[in-house]
């Protein structure tokens, strides 16, 4: 440290920003042994235990969305250079020694002959370190209680090898990689859409019924503009692939983060997690980015067709994207992982470190499983046999609903334990502005005797940058692939 700073005009900008390479110092005593406190959120000394704010780094208007142009890509999100080396040399800024560091396992360390904390907060080449972070605000005690309480929701059918194996004190505080887009975009959306006037039974047949629908046809059209807010997608290939021998959609379902309250990196911030690196370019997640820009301004198109009960069927779409922003973000959370040797599947239990949103995939005793689902399947048959053997409730549904009972409560328990089917909904849980609305509604004419419940085609609800989508899916499987044969 330079004897000749004056120390007692650092502010806490200047401390976190100082031009020293990246190096955080103390705006109080000027030392470089920073800590994140889980509790506040500030980085606190561990000299003098002065505490202060990292730099916000994610604060942006609605008007700032709607004044994005072109291709905005900050430092952090820039594309990963294949050929630089994980090695890197950093200069201690105190005494001058030259430390190397490998980035693939870590992006911070100490200088071997005087102990100040050195630090990579300046971008590297290969593209490691993130443009801004979230820090962590669960403490390990309370993610530890969360994660105890929810396998005790979930232990009559787990597996009882898990149950032997499982502890709690082995969840892991994990900053994963993350791209944060905004978006200023335009959509048009044409097509018609239908409106219920009544529903009726008639007769079918000599004893059966149907239900008949009568409802208006209307041509709609809707013009806007739609800014997306922190639209949130993972960085990181081995995490994006959903393939059967991971639950990695457990982690996707956490999502989104209060990205809003994102700091500028500070590797301080990383002291006792772990973190992963990102590894997927913006070129590599663009078109699912894109597809789920068009799945957010759908959505939001939907707040002005609540008329339209039976949904519509859009002819035509059009989405623009005037202007977008890509960051690169470290977010925070608490991971639980177990490995189901039999089955070659790694299951995930996954807390949000902001929002608290915990979900699991749990290993199951499907012998327990589907001896109960057995017993219920016969005490079902049962029931019919004495109840309703011969007969049907009024909508003649009751038989067929009763004997598969015992299926039902199977498939409801295994999504209950497996949580197979859970992800982020990005087209409702991302924030989204919406200005400049053109509504143009004609009706056309009433229909009669209409048999489906909603219109013929409808698609004004469908999901094409989901996670689960096999397109998408299959994409990034390759990318991993590819990333994994290079990385051997």
């Amino acid at each position: 440290m330079d004897e000749n700073m004056n120390l007692d005009n650092i502010s806490p900008e200047e401390a976190v920003n100082p031009d020293l390479g990246g190096q955080v110092q103390c705006p109080a005593c000027g030392s470089t042994d920073i800590k994140p406190s889980i509790k506040t959120g500030m980085l606190v000394c561990s000299f003098c235990r002065e505490e202060f704010p990292a730099v916000s780094n994610n604060v942006d208007t609605e008007d700032d969305i709607f004044a994005l142009e072109g291709m905005n890509v900050y430092e952090g999100a820039g594309d990963i250079d294949k050929n630089a080396a994980s090695l890197v040399t950093l200069r201690c800024e105190s005494c001058g020694a030259e430390v190397v560091i490998n980035v693939d396992e870590t992006t911070q360390a100490r200088c071997h002959w005087c102990r100040e904390t050195l630090s990579i907060n300046s971008k590297l080449e290969n593209g490691a370190v993130p443009d801004m972070i979230l820090p962590f605000s669960v403490p390990k005690d309370e993610a530890e209680k969360m994660l105890g309480e929810y396998i005790d929701k979930h232990k009559f059918f787990a597996h009882p090898v898990f149950k032997r194996e499982f502890s709690k004190e082995n969840i892991t505080g994990v900053f994963m990689p993350y791209m944060v887009v905004d978006a200023n975009t335009h959509a048009e959306f044409e097509g018609k859409a239908e409106h219920e006037l009544r529903s009726y039974t008639v007769k079918v047949g000599d004893d059966d019924e149907e239900t008949r629908y009568d409802a208006e046809l209307w041509e709609v059209s809707r013009k806007l503009d739609v800014g997306i807010d922190d639209l949130i997608v993972e960085s990181s290939a081995d995490k994006l692939d959903t393939a059967s021998k991971k639950t990695n959609n457990i982690i996707n379902s956490i999502l989104p983060f209060d990205t809003e309250n994102c700091v500028e990196f500070d590797s301080n911030y990383l002291r006792g997690c772990n973190s992963e690196k990102r590894d997927l370019d913006i070129s590599q997640l663009q078109t699912m980015v894109h597809n789920q820009i068009k799945d957010v301004a759908r959505n939001k198109t939907n707040d002005s067709m609540e008329y339209y009960d039976r949904g519509a069927r859009w002819e035509s779409e059009s989405i623009e994207i005037k202007g977008e922003k890509w960051k690169s973000a470290y977010l925070p959370v608490w991971l639980y992982s177990y490995y189901q040797k039999g089955k070659d599947l790694l299951h995930y239990v996954a807390i949000n470190a902001r929002t608290k949103e915990i979900c699991g995939s749990i290993p199951i005793n499907y012998f327990r499983l589907g001896a109960i689902s057995a017993i219920i399947e016969v005490l079902a048959l049962i029931v019919w046999i004495f109840t309703w053997w011969g007969q049907r409730d009024d909508d003649g549904l009751g038989y067929p609903i009763i004997l598969v009972a015992g299926f039902v409560f199977f498939f409801v328990q295994y999504f209950r334990y497996r949580n197979s089917g859970a992800r982020h909904h990005h087209e409702s849980e991302t924030r989204a502005y919406i200005r400049n609305l053109v509504k143009t509604d004609e009706k056309i004419k009433v229909e009669k005797g209409l048999k489906n419940s909603q219109i013929k085609g409808r698609n004004d609800t469908k999901i094409e940058g989901s996670f689960f989508n096999n397109d998408i899916s299959s994409k990034v499987q390759k990318v991993a692939k590819k990333i994994a044969e290079s990385d051997g």
